[in-house]
């Protein structure tokens, strides 16, 4: 268990390019192992959660090898997985998790799935209960213990109408991927539309995808046809740390090249902008079904603001770092409608509360979310991250405007989304010390 220490910036200069996308890099290596043919990945992400999806899927007999900058996927097709002669280890990744139960409820096989502590302590029923009623069968061995192991045992499935309690792209996903192998159509709907780089990727490989308001249908395709070179964009959910980091240190000016701007992710960029943020989009392309950008982020001064409704799906992930921002916008923010974060890697809306507090912000939690009050001075402190990457790097960023150094306990956490984060930082003229 490492430590850091962030101390305060002057400014923050100089042009980034992200790591790939976290949730694309998960998707990309399901689709290229289940698709025919082999799959050449540029820009995957080497984040720990993304490994170990790899290694569950070469645990069922998927060629998975890298080959300079490349990670190279022999395809075995829909019918080609095996049986795993270990339990899959899903880390602390819970798309991993998730995503690799829809894939598993379809297998002429059983299997087994465990990960670390926090992990097994996520729910599933929210996958397990409608994979359940397409045909699945499901059983858990330890349920509320840190070993928990979900046992699989899938066969032929049949194609359901889902209305989902949540929005969430992970339980939409499961179901979709299950849907490729099951009898009739498939379809899930939603109570708000939550990120669909699953919808974007089947479209782009031959599946026939209807989407209509919160919902989306499909049937089983015969096969997948997944191009033969696949470049991940930029994570945005990374972007985000260092759009906030732009905005609050004086004199800054960053460039973000290459970064994916799918608009089920980009509730942050609405935010930010709402806030008076000075972000650009520089230049806009397509690459694998994904608008992608560069981002152009100067320092700005911040008004507090709303964060709720429709919003949430679209900026999940971004409330901790979001939550920075309101701590040094002018007036009060508002987070609602994100009682998601109480089942994240951690308790976010309860921990987010502590950490602020810690570094002097009033920070008052609430069912489904936090009122914030800006603009506070932050202090120096010394933190926990509690083994949330989120929170380790957002209180990162918040130490590069504090009087004086911020301290972070328990950061190897932050290797399971963004390994270089701390090598960003230093690039952009931030100083960081190992300890």
């Amino acid at each position: 268990m490492h430590s850091i220490i962030v101390h305060p910036a002057a400014s923050l200069q100089g042009t980034l390019v992200l790591p790939g996308d976290k949730s694309i890099s998960h998707r990309a290596v399901i689709f290229s192992s289940l698709a025919e043919g082999t799959t050449r990945l540029r820009n995957l992400l080497e984040g720990d959660d993304v490994l170990c999806t790899i290694d569950c899927f070469r645990a069922m007999g998927v060629p998975i090898e890298k080959e300079g900058e490349e990670w190279v996927v022999k395809g075995v097709g829909l019918k080609g997985l095996r049986a795993p002669q270990k339990v899959l280890y899903c880390g602390n990744s819970g798309t991993t998790l998730r995503l690799l139960l829809g894939v598993l409820a379809a297998q002429p096989f059983e299997a087994r799935l465990t990960g670390d502590a926090s992990l097994n302590k996520r729910p599933v029923k929210r996958v397990t209960d409608p994979l359940s009623q397409m045909g699945a069968q499901f059983s858990v061995e330890g349920e509320g213990s840190d070993k928990r192991i979900v046992c699989v045992k899938g066969g032929a499935l049949r194609g359901i109408d889902y209305r989902s309690p949540v929005a969430s792209a992970q339980v939409k996903s499961a179901i979709l991927l299950a849907g490729l192998w099951a009898q009739g159509g498939t379809s899930v709907t939603e109570p708000l539309v939550s990120r669909d780089h699953t919808e974007r990727i089947l479209e782009a490989a031959g599946v026939s995808i209807q989407r209509s308001g919160t919902k989306v249908s499909l049937r089983p395709p015969p096969q997948l046809k997944i191009p033969s070179t696949w470049t991940v964009p930029g994570d945005f959910s990374s972007a985000a740390f260092f759009l906030v980091g732009g905005c609050l240190v004086p004199a800054s000016e960053i460039y973000l090249e290459k970064v994916g701007l799918n608009p089920t992710r980009t509730g942050a960029l609405d935010i930010l902008k709402a806030m008076g943020a000075k972000i650009s989009i520089e230049e806009n392309e397509r690459m694998g079904g994904e608008e992608i950008g560069t981002l152009k982020i100067q320092f700005s001064s911040l008004t507090g603001t709303n964060i709720e409704g429709a919003l949430i799906p679209r900026l999940i992930d971004e409330i901790p770092i979001l939550a920075v921002a309101a701590a040094k916008a002018k007036g009060r923010t508002e987070i609602r409608d994100a009682a998601e974060l109480k089942v994240k890697e951690s308790d976010r809306i309860r921990i987010l509360g502590e950490l602020l507090r810690q570094i002097g912000v009033s920070a008052q939690e609430r069912p489904d979310g936090l009122l914030i009050e800006g603009p506070k001075a932050f202090r120096s402190a010394e933190v926990q991250s509690f083994g949330d990457h989120r929170m380790a790097m957002a209180m990162a960023i918040a130490a590069l405007v504090a009087e004086g150094p911020i301290t972070i306990h328990d950061i190897d956490c932050v290797k399971t989304s963004f390994p270089s984060f701390w090598e960003c930082l230093r690039k952009l003229g931030a100083s960081v010390t190992f300890l």
